[in-house]
């Protein structure tokens, strides 16, 4: 199970790895288009735009509907959700971090005394 669990992070991980299939998501998110519609803001052949949705449709972001000779994609996010979690570990780190941060900034802050501003008799 973890196994199909990495499989599916790793397939993820790869379809989001390109600008072209990323902005294409960001289109669906939108609602459902074409693939005519998907390829039309992107300097590609319609093949070319095929084959990006079919690496989304691998990973799962994307379902493929034909209605007669029209191929309509939708968003499914469910993947997104499982690569959100699986990149909360890190956003807990990073969090733990700059509060660790914060924390030597302020006790910095605390020891420096405040410097004397322009026109300040001395």
């Amino acid at each position: 199970m973890v196994e199909l669990q990495a499989q599916q992070l790793d397939t993820v991980f790869h379809a989001l790895g390109d600008a072209t299939r990323r902005r294409m998501l960001a289109q669906l998110a939108g609602g459902e288009r074409s693939v005519g519609e998907l390829a039309a803001p992107f300097d590609i052949s319609l093949a070319a735009a095929s084959k990006h949705i079919k690496a989304l449709e691998k990973a799962g972001l994307v379902r493929r509907e034909v209605r007669g000779r029209t191929h309509l994609c939708r968003l499914d996010a469910k993947p997104l959700e499982d690569a959100h979690e699986w990149l909360s570990i890190y956003e807990r780190f990073w969090t733990g971090r700059l509060d660790i941060l914060e924390g030597l900034l302020r006790q910095d802050d605390a020891k420096t005394p405040p410097k004397a501003s322009e026109g300040d008799d001395q």
